[in-house]
């Protein structure tokens, strides 16, 4: 009798080895609550969907462990209360971490002699997939660059949104001059998906991202035999006939260059390298340069010709700290951004953080601004509103200590301690521009005489400064 107990404890023990490996083995999370709501199954499948430990979970209710939103409810519990079976019901929750978790469930309850006894939930980890589709959807809304994209209430930037929606009329050149990190590509794109030439390519290239070598070749395309491994290779130029070019840091192209793509502007024709056929193409040419450009001629980094060639229509993009009143809609639009890629609820950022960010003048412009919103939802833990706290160091520390106070003098405030030499430069320019113009009556052509510039110079700089 003893022997027989002994042999069926054994078979017993070695049945349940094998339902708990059965239970560790198969690729759904099983997990399974007693009449109380307390875990007494959670398989290693649960374990990983959930992010959590056997320990953090069994023997505990489950609803003093996982967190539901308001206007859903645990699938699980649901089948122990209502003794009803669901299936294929999707559902997201969060774990004690505020880890967000998106599962399709198989929910029914475990019924003995008629009664609940505790119930039983299969579920089918959909969390990566909702990420790639919410990716998927993000892409595609940002797939194509429209006016509509570009964020900006401020005045500044309403007017250079519409002077760039009249370009799109035409075919003519347009030169974008603005910072690095201002946005002048979304110009470009918004440009050409609003013309007549949005149904055909749309092909960008950074003149500074290529070797010179390699430049010509990646322009004008290659024909066999032009040199060792050469082969028949269409250049940019012929990928994009019948659309849009945009030369990113048109200043970064050496002057040879520089004249070969006046030439194909002029003529309208490109010949490849080591061909001797010129080949007609239909492209319009949107620059970029992130100087000055009368600084760019004036130190020979852009011909002359070439300039005044590619600026038909010039865009002078404002850098952020001159609208400063777009931080904020920037700012909730990177918010939201990066919540849908991280898979993150984050609403806002708290009053201190605005203060901060109004306060910088963000040398790096969008650019900066969108990485310093980036970087600090890599540093929040659970949190919905980004604060002090949550910034990232670098950008943190520069505000720890008491700002100094401002010394207004006779050329207004120019003691800010957190300007550039840029920045200040730039400030005291504008304003000895507004008094030779004010006190020469606004005359234009003497103003330019006194400031020893060229009318031109003069003119341009009064569109850049919004004068």
């Amino acid at each position: 009798m003893v022997n027989k107990n002994a042999g069926d404890i054994q078979s017993l023990t070695r049945m349940n080895q094998l339902y708990e490996k059965l239970l560790n083995e198969v690729d759904v999370g099983i997990h399974v609550i007693n009449e109380k709501g307390k875990t007494i199954i959670y398989n290693k499948k649960m374990m990983e969907i959930e992010a959590m430990a056997s320990e953090d979970v069994l023997d505990k209710n489950l609803l003093d462990v996982f967190m539901f939103r308001e206007s859903q409810n645990s699938t699980l519990v649901k089948a122990l209360k209502t003794g009803k079976t669901t299936k294929n019901i999707k559902q997201t929750y969060f774990n004690n971490k505020g880890k967000e978790i998106t599962t399709i469930n198989h929910s029914f309850p475990i019924k003995e002699e008629g009664r609940i006894t505790g119930a039983i939930e299969i579920a089918k980890d959909v969390t990566q997939l909702e990420r790639v589709m919410k990716e998927n959807m993000l892409n595609k809304q940002n797939g194509k660059i429209t006016f509509d994209t570009i964020i900006g209430r401020s005045q500044l930037m309403e007017t250079v949104v519409d002077e760039a929606k009249r370009a799109t009329r035409t075919s003519s050149s347009v030169l974008v001059v603005g910072e690095t990190g201002t946005g002048k590509e979304l110009f470009a794109q918004s440009i050409h998906n609003g013309s007549n030439r949005s149904r055909a390519p749309f092909i960008s290239q950074n003149c500074a991202a290529i070797p010179d070598g390699l430049m010509e070749s990646l322009l004008f395309g290659t024909k066999k035999g032009a040199f060792t491994g050469a082969v028949d290779r269409p250049g940019l130029f012929e990928q994009a006939d019948g659309g849009t070019l945009l030369l990113d840091e048109i200043n970064s192209l050496e002057p040879s260059l520089q004249a070969k793509l006046l030439r194909v502007i002029q003529d309208k024709s490109i010949r490849r390298v080591g061909d001797t056929k010129d080949k007609e193409v239909d492209v319009r040419i949107i620059a970029t340069i992130n100087e000055d450009p009368l600084d760019a001629v004036a130190n020979n980094r852009l011909r002359k010709d070439l300039y005044y060639r590619l600026s038909v229509v010039t865009l002078f993009i404002p850098p952020l700290r001159e609208r400063k009143e777009d931080i904020l809609l920037l700012t909730q639009a990177f918010i939201d951004k990066y919540s849908t890629l991280f898979n993150m609820d984050v609403k806002g950022i708290s009053e201190g953080v605005k203060t901060l960010l109004q306060q910088h003048n963000w040398p790096g412009n969008v650019r900066e601004l969108e990485h310093t919103i980036e970087g600090t939802m890599n540093l929040i833990m659970g949190e919905d509103v980004i604060t002090i706290q949550n910034l990232p160091g670098r950008f943190r520390s520069r505000y720890q200590a008491e700002e100094e106070p401002l010394v207004q003098g006779d050329e207004g405030d120019l003691s800010e301690s957190n300007q550039t030499l840029h920045e200040k430069m730039t400030k005291v320019e504008k304003m000895y521009i507004q008094r030779v113009l004010k006190n020469n009556g606004h005359n234009i052509t003497r103003a330019a005489k006194i400031l020893g510039i060229s009318r031109q110079s003069l003119q341009y700089r009064l569109k850049k400064f919004g004068l």
